[in-house]
């Protein structure tokens, strides 16, 4: 792959940056401190800010790793961040990527996620040159799956009892995207 590390990335409505000190408030009203945006997350909600500040400081502290990506959904309507997406890990032998987002309750249900998850892809396929990349949610989190399908994302199967979150040990709903598939079907 041809790792680019965390670039900024724009879209109609977002820009896709790396964080900075000044998101830590916004990051913890808008999504990291609401036990409904971190119910099948597998990270635990902030009960305090100074979990978020700590959280963002350590992604900052590797933004100048070509192989950290972690970007801060930033609405421009209000000119701060609402969510992240990022790598979350990655397999450099199959040129795989498998990618996270959260977004902040407000925004749901607006095409937000899967215009950011888009723009990510685009960026994965087009600049790093991976070869797949795959997400999963909970099984009981439908909605996360209906913005991987309309990412061009194809349901590949549930492993059973494969995953924890939040809610526990839980079924993992798989999807993937390959390069082939996506330049055949998706960018044209």
């Amino acid at each position: 792959m041809n790792h680019q590390g965390t670039k900024t990335i724009e879209t109609d409505r977002l820009i896709l940056r790396k964080f900075i000190p000044a998101d830590v408030r916004p990051a913890f009203q808008n999504w990291c401190s609401d036990d409904q945006v971190t119910k099948f997350l597998t990270w635990p909600t902030h009960k305090d800010v100074a979990v978020t500040e700590m959280v963002i400081n350590d992604w900052i502290s590797r933004y100048s790793e070509k192989t950290f990506y972690q970007w801060a959904i930033v609405y421009k309507e209000i000119n701060e961040p609402i969510g992240s997406i990022s790598v979350v890990e990655m397999d450099e032998k199959s040129q795989k990527v498998h990618v996270g987002y959260c977004i902040g309750r407000k925004w749901w249900h607006q095409g937000i996620t899967s215009e950011a998850f888009s723009a990510v892809i685009r960026f994965l396929f087009d600049e790093v040159k991976t070869n797949r990349i795959e997400a999963r949610h909970d099984s009981n989190n439908p909605n996360s799956g209906k913005v991987m399908e309309k990412c061009g994302l194809k349901y590949e199967g549930t492993l059973r009892m494969a995953d924890w979150n939040n809610q526990g040990i839980v079924d993992a709903c798989m999807y993937g995207l390959l390069a082939e598939d996506y330049y055949r079907h998706i960018a044209r």
